[in-house]
């Protein structure tokens, strides 16, 4: 009997637990873009990249197949505008980026977004 209670709760607790941590990952996410990516991207839901050419982070999945963005970040080749500057990313950070950028994707539609419900 306190092992049908105790197992549902533990789950529960899991649960919020790995949704806490994608929050937490999404903000270190942001934190890193605002670091390393803001002097040219726009990297909020809002407002224009400081650089012309440099896509706002927020239509990334317009131009790059955000499926693929994590490999692309580890290879460092990520660089549809000059000038790129080389960078070195951690897995763990590389994580974070990833999942702050599926944050603020505009186009529900994206490659990650759940698909269109049937008419």
């Amino acid at each position: 009997m306190k092992l049908a209670i105790i197992v549902p709760a533990a789950i529960a607790i899991l649960s919020a637990t790995g949704a806490h941590a994608q929050a937490v990952s999404a903000d270190e996410g942001h934190r890193l873009v605002q670091r390393d990516c803001a002097m040219c991207h726009a990297v909020e839901r809002t407002g224009p990249s400081p650089n012309p050419a440099a896509p706002p982070f927020r239509n990334l999945h317009l131009i790059y197949p955000l499926n693929q963005i994590a490999q692309a970040l580890a290879e460092g080749t990520i660089a549809s505008h000059p000038p790129m500057p080389p960078y070195h990313l951690r897995a763990s950070e590389i994580a974070d980026i990833v999942r702050y950028l599926n944050s603020i994707q505009t186009d529900q539609q994206s490659q990650n977004a759940r698909p269109p419900k049937p008419v």
